[in-house]
């Protein structure tokens, strides 16, 4: 690494500011120059060495010919890569006082940058060839603006949406009386794993495991949802928000096992880091957007998408290989609507062409997300990202899923693309001096280091490579997995060819049997699939997985059973109709049938959305006694 040289400053003015010196005759220098002035703004000057050089005489003008030279206040000079780094320290939300330690103190990382430097350096006319051809005609700074303050208005929404949707059944779902009791969980944690359980299970239900810490929870979440759409205290109540949903996460079981959950968890947690610090957000004083932070949320959306296509390759599945998945999917999907029975009726040759466009979108649109230049690339990625999406959430019920990703998507937007009056709102608060930052901005760049070493492995386990690394660093990841804050994705890697359901049935005499009908998965032949999202009902969407496996391996569902004999009034209001409503039945089982959508002339003559088969017993009988 290279020793800074003191300036002798005899014969020369003063340095109020920081000053970068350049070759003003190379352009892909100048490149660079105009867009490091509009991070660091008045905090750093610029000025070629055709004219600085006469200035600073002590200095060869080899030197200034050969690399660019960041001179302080202080007399102190670093040229090549280092000056890039020095200068990136006074440049806000890029992490550069990490960068510049890790120039400093990271063994090999200095010898390595500037030798990067050196290369570039030698081939700047090939390197400026292709940066004029990724950026295209326009050269306008990009800047997201407007994109950060919508994304946390539709983050707050999301978060409402998600706390309120449990607000309504979390007591049925995990109370004391409920098909899950929370409390009688967090005791056997406690005594299986002792002082462990308080890492494995991380939740503030800890403090008091009783049915009034649920209400908290969630009224809490609730009323902190509308607080960071009011746009108070963006940072603060981010980190809040964050801890209250995984407090529930950690307590609810199956009940909250879905990747939205998960998704939630992350996309909440990189953004903390992604907010503004004001207590007060005013778009008249807006911060400077940090390019890292929105490039973590930036690798987590390509990692959703492109993750999705790659699970469905990765399990060899035939329907997927031939593309015949689609046929299957809109009936087989754990909570249809009514759309996904008419998605249903397209011809096979539809199907085919539908998952083959999809493929196409999740495999090739993820990677035009980090495309700079030219900017037509970036927004045809958002564009058919967001087709994929739309598509999604009008076949099927997959709460607030769709809508967060669309969110994620939202953050792509540049604000050159956002009507002029709308632009005009934003203006950016004037730097002064060097920003020092709290910890969380410090912190971004060592996060983003631990997020990408565990999406390593997490890509090493979906490309079967696990032999690449030791089995140290899974070991490594396993102490991160209780957060569910950095997670695999993919749905459906393996598509359901048929749908069956679990059908309840009570009886008093053991002859007549009733059905006991749930809100929203099928049951009743003639009942119209609803449109839920983005509302979950937990439990209908449990009974799907039931569906999928032996009742024994799913103690939820025999403590759902148990619930009903026992007329437990919190859980049978989970259910659209209680065939009993004067006491619980002596009996109780569960059938197996087959659904299948019917067609078009079959609905038309008899109304029937459905056909089923009975295909068994899926549980025996039940008594009280």
């Amino acid at each position: 690494m290279k020793k800074n040289k003191e300036i002798k400053k005899v014969g020369s003015p003063p340095i109020q500011r920081p000053l970068l010196v350049y070759d003003g005759d190379c352009s892909f220098c100048k490149g660079w120059v105009q867009s490091w002035k509009l991070k660091t703004g008045p905090l750093v000057d610029y000025e070629p060495y055709q004219t600085a050089a006469r200035r600073f005489l002590d200095v060869p003008q080899k030197e200034f010919v050969k690399a660019v030279q960041f001179i302080e206040t202080n007399g102190h000079i670093s040229s090549a890569a280092e000056a890039v780094f020095r200068l990136l320290a006074f440049t806000p939300g890029v992490g550069g006082d990490w960068l510049f330690w890790c120039y400093q103190n990271l063994p090999g990382f200095a010898s390595l940058t500037e030798r990067i430097y050196a290369l570039t350096a030698k081939h700047r006319k090939a390197v400026s060839a292709c940066r004029r051809v990724l950026s295209g005609k326009n050269s306008e700074p990009q800047s997201f603006f407007v994109a950060r303050w919508l994304f946390f208005r539709g983050l707050g929404i999301i978060y409402l949406i998600a706390f309120g949707s449990l607000w309504t059944q979390i007591y049925p779902l995990i109370g004391s009386n409920g098909i899950f009791p929370f409390h009688l969980f967090l005791e056997a944690a406690r005594s299986q794993a002792g002082p462990k359980a308080y890492w494995l299970f991380p939740t503030l239900a800890w403090l008091n495991p009783a049915d009034s810490v649920l209400g908290l929870l969630c009224g809490g979440g609730t009323a902190l949802s509308i607080a960071l759409i009011l746009g108070v205290a963006p940072r603060q109540i981010c980190f809040c928000l964050w801890t209250l949903y995984l407090s529930l996460i950690s307590i609810s079981g199956d009940f909250l096992l879905f990747q939205w959950d998960n998704l939630l968890l992350e996309v909440g947690f990189l953004s903390i880091f992604f907010a503004p610090s004001t207590l007060l957000w005013r778009t008249s004083q807006e911060e400077r957007v940090s390019r890292l932070s929105l490039g973590l949320i930036w690798w987590l959306l390509f990692r959703l998408m492109f993750s999705s296509g790659v699970v469905k390759l990765a399990s060899h599945d035939p329907t997927w290989r031939n593309f015949t998945a689609l046929a299957y999917h809109y009936q087989t999907q754990p909570l249809p609507n009514a759309w996904s029975w008419y998605a249903h009726q397209l011809p096979i040759t539809a199907q085919k062409f539908s998952a083959l466009i999809m493929f196409l979108i999740e495999l090739a649109a993820p990677f035009l997300i980090f495309m700079p230049r030219p900017r037509w690339a970036r927004l045809l990625g958002s564009a058919a990202l967001s087709f994929l999406q739309i598509l999604i959430l009008l076949t099927g019920n997959y709460c607030f899923f769709n809508w967060l990703t669309l969110l994620l998507i939202l953050t792509l937007a540049e604000d050159r693309l956002w009507p002029v009056k709308l632009r005009l709102l934003f203006k950016e608060k004037p730097q002064t001096s060097k920003p020092k930052g709290n910890w969380l901005d410090r912190g971004i760049v060592p996060l983003g280091c631990v997020i990408l070493s565990i999406n390593l492995i997490q890509f090493c386990v979906m490309f079967k490579w696990r032999a690449i690394l030791p089995e140290s660093a899974y070991k490594w990841y396993g102490l991160f997995s209780p957060f569910r804050t950095i997670n695999n994705y993919g749905l459906f890697a393996v598509m359901t060819t048929r749908r069956m359901e679990v059908v309840l049935t009570g009886s008093n005499d053991g002859v007549e049997w009733k059905e006991y009908e749930f809100k929203y998965k099928p049951g009743n032949l003639k009942s119209r699939p609803a449109f839920t999202a983005p509302h979950q009902p937990r439990l209908d969407w449990q009974m799907w997985f039931a569906a999928l496996s032996d009742y024994r391996s799913q103690q939820w569902f025999y403590n759902l059973c148990v619930r009903i004999l026992q007329n437990k009034k919190e859980v049978l209001a989970l259910l659209a109709k209680n065939p009993f409503p004067k006491g619980p039945p002596k009996h109780l089982r569960a059938l197996y049938y087959e659904y299948k959508f019917t067609d078009s002339n079959t609905r038309k003559n008899t109304g029937q959305w459905w056909t089923r088969e009975l295909k068994g017993i899926y549980m025996p009988v039940l008594t009280r006694r």
